[in-house]
């Protein structure tokens, strides 16, 4: 998972260079609806879940676009968050990035 990676800039900068021309990325990851207080972004639990290191949707849709991605968002399942964390605001996010 990208989001436990503390610099995600540098995960896709990376991915964006090591892929051929036309090559491409799928990823599923967690993402925030909203910023987490801080005691939760520290919350060990919560890191190992995924959660305590994610960033907001439109950040992490900036930073693929950002290191040269096109990116097509293939799943949103909102419903995770009532079924694993409790309502907290985040989403599962599988998406297609290409060269």
């Amino acid at each position: 998972m990208i989001n436990l990676a503390p610099d995600k800039e540098k995960v896709f900068r990376e991915a964006f260079r090591v892929l051929k021309p036309e090559g491409r990325m799928y990823v599923s990851d967690m993402v925030l609806l909203a910023e987490l207080p801080e005691d939760l972004k520290n919350d060990s639990g919560l890191l190992a879940g995924c959660i305590a290191g994610a960033v907001l949707k439109e950040e992490y849709l900036r930073l693929l676009k950002k290191a040269g991605f096109s990116v097509e968002i293939l799943n949103e399942d909102l419903d995770i968050s009532k079924r694993q964390y409790g309502e907290l605001p985040v989403e599962s996010l599988k998406l297609k990035a290409w060269v």
